[in-house]
């Protein structure tokens, strides 16, 4: 089994809707993101997955999240941008882009401090 992983970040201000603690004012995080992805053997040239396709993947969802409010954007208008939303959101938008290719999504991880992170995986 092969674990291919590529890191992105973005910069974002949230705030934690009936948190009754500091988190609950607007507040901001350089969120770092790690995809990992396996698969189970590699192609014609020696590659798992291409990390340049996995990191535009990625790309292409977090982009959106930089220097944003996330509570001004869905879904986290509607449901708490909390570390453990914006992973299982980023890993729901990741996975189908994924289907093309003998590859599956393993996690994705969402750190919001260099010692505070949350790991997803709908297992």
């Amino acid at each position: 089994m092969y674990l291919v992983s590529v890191q992105q970040h973005f910069d974002a201000a949230h705030y934690l809707r009936d948190y009754q603690g500091k988190c609950e004012a607007l507040h901001g995080h350089r969120f770092q993101v790690v995809a990992k992805i396996a698969a189970s053997q590699v192609n014609d040239i020696g590659l798992a997955y291409d990390f340049t396709l996995l990191k535009r993947h990625l790309g292409g969802i977090v982009d959106r999240f930089d220097h944003a409010c996330l509570n001004d954007m869905a879904p986290f208008d509607k449901i708490n941008p909390s570390s453990e939303n914006i992973a299982s959101t980023i890993y729901h938008e990741l996975d189908p882009r994924l289907t093309e290719d003998p590859v599956s999504l393993s996690f994705v991880e969402v750190w919001e401090s260099p010692d505070s992170w949350v790991t997803y995986s709908p297992d």
